[in-house]
């Protein structure tokens, strides 16, 4: 039979899912067959295979929302929810956005596969075209790592004078960090961060609007801030408590450049600067940490966190975790209850956004050269996870599916042009356009046409002010 005949529905992603295992087994032969990297064409599809595999009390996995394409990988799927209206928050704010009346505000977290901002640039940017560029949200102005970096934007930092704090493999202690999940911070006069707008290209040219998140304590020192080369204030960081601070600044839109720079050996605590734009449209945070689980935010102090993700009024918040979960050990009985805390922690502090799990990227084992097998871990933490979803009234989006199945990784790898990195964890930058088309499509599933052309919103300018115009203050 052919496929075509079946890709609107939830069997479809299971009968290319069939094929596409088979086709591993015969091309890999799990552990114990020599494995051909070369790229394969999926064998035909057996149709009475396919329903003897389904059965009525298991998952069904998503539906395709179009055909399998011929020129490239990756299965165009949809988000599993219990009642397809996971989405419905991000939808009203998108057209509100479109019709120049807000912001739509999407926050994503996750490990290494956000934090290249990759997959989250191309969903920033296609959402800015359709429905108004509002700036382009939280980053860090001070590298927490060497290769930290966002799409359409610039950061230029002195980082290795300043300390990252941030949870890691074996900590236990709850740490004081923000919105992110890191705090950066600097003991030695001079230290700086800056971030300036993009000069080439089409996105991220201008910006009005600036919000400097910090820490306050009785220690703290002080900060400069220069805008375009202008001292523009200090900030004190020194209070009798520790708590939460914010200064805010707001310039005409246009290009600008915001640094940050330490004043005395007194400690500095820097959680995050918002890059935005006075006027309705789109904003996307990405705050993906290299190597982080999700249960990594149970150790992030609960009052900083509440009131961080709060401020920011997320109306889609994405928990894209999973890949460095299939390697590890711990009970599935310990993961499901830390991702359900997780989960309920993130509902309760913002319980009007939608929300959405993407599922582990498949992660194959290689045993010998050539040879692969799967990781059986990875099938039991997507259960999991999909369970979870719909338990809290979240979405799903299964990154194994979208592949093709287990062990597709070793297929994206060996692929002209390769979809995947050698490591067979990471995706190239081909992959990750790649999972921003499909992911967006499947965001906008079921959001309303609107009469009106989405770019309309695009010229819709906000208030301007003639200089810079600071407030500051403290939580």
């Amino acid at each position: 039979m052919r496929l075509g005949n079946l890709w609107g529905s939830p069997l479809a992603i299971v009968s290319f899912g069939v094929a596409v295992a088979g086709l591993w087994t015969l091309g890999y032969g799990a552990s114990t067959t020599s494995a051909d990297t070369s790229p394969r064409t999926p064998a035909a599809i057996d149709e009475t295979g396919v329903l003897n595999a389904v059965r009525s009390e298991e998952r069904m996995g998503p539906k395709l929302l179009e055909p399998p394409p011929n020129d490239a990988l990756g299965l165009d799927i949809a988000i599993e929810d219990r009642d397809g209206k996971s989405m419905e928050a991000l939808h009203r704010a998108l057209a509100r956005a479109a019709a120049g009346e807000g912001k739509a505000r999407l926050l994503f977290y996750g490990a290494s596969h956000v934090a290249s901002d990759l997959f989250t640039g191309y969903i920033r940017r296609e959402l800015q075209a359709r429905y108004g560029d509002a700036g382009h949200g939280f980053l860090l102005p001070v590298h927490p790592w060497r290769t930290y970096r966002h799409r359409d934007i610039n950061i230029e930092s002195d980082g290795m004078r300043w300390e990252t704090q941030r949870v890691r493999v074996g900590d236990a202690e709850v740490e004081r960090v923000g919105l992110a999940g890191i705090a950066m911070m600097s003991q030695r006069a001079g230290s700086y961060g800056a971030v300036y707008t993009a000069q080439d290209g089409e996105y991220g040219r201008t910006a009005g609007f600036f919000e400097l998140y910090y820490k306050l304590h009785p220690r703290g020192g002080d900060i400069d801030v220069f805008i375009d080369g202008r001292k523009a204030r200090r900030i004190s960081t020194r209070r009798s408590r520790v708590s939460t601070g914010y200064a805010t600044f707001r310039v005409p839109d246009a290009p600008h450049r915001f640094e940050i720079r330490t004043v005395s050996r007194r400690p500095i605590w820097v959680y995050g600067l918002v890059v935005e734009r006075d006027q309705p449209g789109v904003v996307v945070d990405t705050l993906g940490i290299n190597g982080s689980r999700a249960r990594y935010q149970l150790l992030w102090d609960e009052e900083v966190y509440q009131e961080h993700l709060r401020r920011r009024k997320p109306d889609l918040v994405v928990l894209a975790y999973g890949t460095n979960e299939s390697g590890d050990e711990s009970p599935l009985e310990d993961y499901e209850r830390d991702l359900r805390a997780v989960l309920q922690r993130m509902r309760d502090s913002v319980p009007e956004a939608s929300c959405l799990l993407i599922g582990p990227s498949d992660r194959p084992l290689q045993v010998e050269e050539r040879v692969f097998e799967d990781r059986a871990r990875t099938a039991r933490l997507i259960e999991v996870q999909h369970r979870l979803a719909l338990e809290q009234g979240c979405g799903f989006f299964d990154l194994v599916a979208f592949q093709g199945g287990a062990l597709s990784m070793v297929h994206w790898a060996a692929n002209d042009p390769a979809y995947a990195a050698q490591d067979h964890i990471h995706y190239t930058r081909v992959g990750y356009q790649r999972l921003g088309e499909v992911l967006l499509s499947a965001l906008l599933e079921g959001m309303p046409s609107s009469d009106e052309p989405p770019s309309a919103a695009l010229g819709v300018e906000g208030p301007g002010d003639a200089g810079v115009v600071e407030a500051s203050r403290e939580r």
